[in-house]
């Protein structure tokens, strides 16, 4: 007898990273996409939408007709922040088990969420970022921030990107202040002459935002000591390079009873 497979369904699937996400799904044999929610196309085919022979699942523009039809087991969005939090409260309320990789999470909503998720006994992650090599750069700037204190990091994102910082610099910045001694760096009597020059404070850090054409998803940490500069990079060259993420959180959930915010503490 074949293993079941893992019902799944896509928020978000037209776009840059749900597209890539339904290739994914397409092409693994353990998971069976049913449905997606869009904002229009109800009834449509997004096998179709996306010129994917391969893929035979319904469009809905309502997300609770999509739950209450095909009873999915993983809810995986990739939408905006907003609409992001409606859809897990939707999964929450329906008993669904989710993978978001909508940015724009706050720490108290983040909490909250989990508070309802416990209740339930219910799986959930959301990482702002899938790419396994980005996860170890803010694991990696975590453990150097022990020993360089003065940081500053650069996130690098096409134009169209909507937020600002990334999701990913936020996190890096979150787990380095984890092992970092608080301090504000630069000069005590340093001035702005371009407001915004030196970037968005963050707990003494520097987080410097770029969007450009050409870029998909690239990050510095720059960690300064004596005579010394630690430079930590990583480069997404395009966004099959965070399907391994998701996929990897797909499986993870599934074993889950609780929400967990980031795919470093999913990682063995």
């Amino acid at each position: 007898m074949s293993e079941e497979r893992t019902k799944l369904v896509v928020a978000g699937a037209r776009g840059r990273m749900g597209s890539e996400t339904v290739k994914m799904i397409a092409r693994t044999p353990e998971f069976e996409l049913v449905g997606v929610v869009d904002h229009k196309y109800e009834g449509e085919n997004i096998g179709d939408l996306l010129n994917l022979s391969s893929i035979d699942a319904k469009v809905y523009t309502d997300i609770e007709q999509c739950f209450s039809s095909v009873k999915p087991d993983v809810l995986i969005d990739f939408t905006h922040p907003e609409i992001g939090k409606q859809h897990l409260q939707a999964a929450i309320d329906y008993g669904i088990k989710t993978v978001i990789g909508t940015s724009g999470f706050t720490s108290e909503e983040v909490e909250t969420f989990k508070k309802q998720m416990d209740e339930k006994q219910l799986g959930g992650i959301i990482a702002p970022n899938f790419a396994i090599g980005a996860v170890l750069l803010m694991k990696f700037s975590s453990m150097a921030a022990k020993y360089f204190p003065d940081i500053e990091i650069i996130e690098m994102h096409h134009d169209q990107k909507k937020d600002a910082p990334s999701g990913t610099a936020v996190k890096t910045a979150e787990l380095v202040q984890t092992n970092r001694e608080q301090k504000h760096q630069g000069h005590p009597e340093e001035k702005e002459l371009i407001p915004g020059a030196r970037g968005a404070e963050f707990d003494g850090m520097r987080i410097h935002s770029v969007r450009l054409p050409g870029l998909i998803a690239h990050q510095e940490v720059l960690l300064g000591g004596d005579g010394e500069l630690l430079t930590l990079r990583h480069d997404s060259m395009n966004r099959q390079s965070f399907m391994t993420g998701v996929a990897y959180s797909v499986r993870t959930v599934m074993t889950l009873n609780t929400l967990i915010y980031g795919l470093e503490n999913i990682l063995d």
